[in-house]
């Protein structure tokens, strides 16, 4: 992993509002682990663009983009890792967390893991989203009751701004340019949606931490960044899909075939070599 994390000038984990402190540091890393998962598996999404984006300074613009999203990664992985101890209680670092997990101990949601198949529409459909959900979240974890939560929301809210309106002049480009650049882009949005809603979802960890100030209410997030993609898709000539049904479970570790293959790209050096530094 080659992003520098952000600079945690003022870490610290919230106090408990009450119970054990070590099941709420359990939390508040499990919340962290969530939020980094999401982050690492879009950078790889956006990385695979690298050398195959349709123009030479898109290949720039994804690269930085993934790059931005990689160091939010390391960041909460890393504060992750040092809340949620191995089996032996040794401190996990954020390469632990990302090479030495399986399928089912992710808890990203489903919509970074699913695969563009070369198609650049359905990766501007799903940054578009992704990035119009992380500019809500951060912009109400800068609050956060957790310093160290607050620090990395200060540095990714700047950035995820960027990454969504770069979407944004995307969307509006294809969705408003030819017949086939506009059949496209929809279709791609249709693919996307039925994952959507997950970003929305709210659980029991999530119904702890909000009272106590340190987590964004998924609930609250909801209006906003569905008013934001709708403008959006407005302007582009585009409709929103409707969907009667969407996919959950990536939060309980249930995810679609496409997060186990961009694993095995992912970890196999790592796993090929156990123990190497470079």
């Amino acid at each position: 992993m080659t992003a520098h994390p952000a600079d945690l000038s003022s870490p610290g984990v919230a106090r408990a509002p009450s119970g054990s402190d070590k099941s709420w540091e359990v939390d508040v890393g499990t919340y962290a682990l969530r939020l980094g998962d999401d982050a690492l598996v879009c950078a790889q999404q956006m990385s695979s663009w690298i050398s195959s984006a349709p123009q030479l300074e898109e290949d720039v613009a994804l690269a930085n983009i993934g790059l931005d999203l990689l160091g939010q990664a390391r960041s909460l992985l890393a504060y992750a890792g040092s809340l949620l101890p191995g089996p032996g209680g040794e401190p996990r670092t954020e390469d632990d967390l990302a090479y030495w997990r399986d399928e089912r101990d992710w808890l990203n949601v489903q919509l970074v893991e699913r695969d563009d198949h070369g198609d650049f529409g359905r990766c501007m459909a799903r940054l578009l989203v992704v990035a119009s959900w992380q500019r809500e979240l951060w912009e109400r974890l800068l609050a956060s009751t957790d310093d160290t939560l607050a620090a990395i929301a200060a540095k990714a809210v700047k950035e995820v701004a960027y990454h969504r309106d770069h979407a944004t002049q995307w969307v509006l480009r294809l969705g408003d340019g030819t017949d086939e650049s506009h059949r496209r882009m929809q279709a791609a949005l249709d693919d996307c949606w039925p994952y959507v809603e997950e970003l929305f979802e709210t659980d029991e960890l999530v119904g702890r931490l909000v009272p106590a100030g340190v987590a964004a209410d998924p609930v609250a997030l909801r209006e906003p960044v569905l008013a934001y993609v709708g403008t959006v898709l407005a302007e582009a000539t585009l409709e929103v899909p409707r969907v009667a049904a969407s996919h959950t479970g990536g939060r309980r570790g249930v995810h679609t075939e496409q997060l186990g293959y961009l694993l095995a790209e992912m970890q196999h050096l790592a796993r090929s070599h156990p123990g190497a530094a470079w």
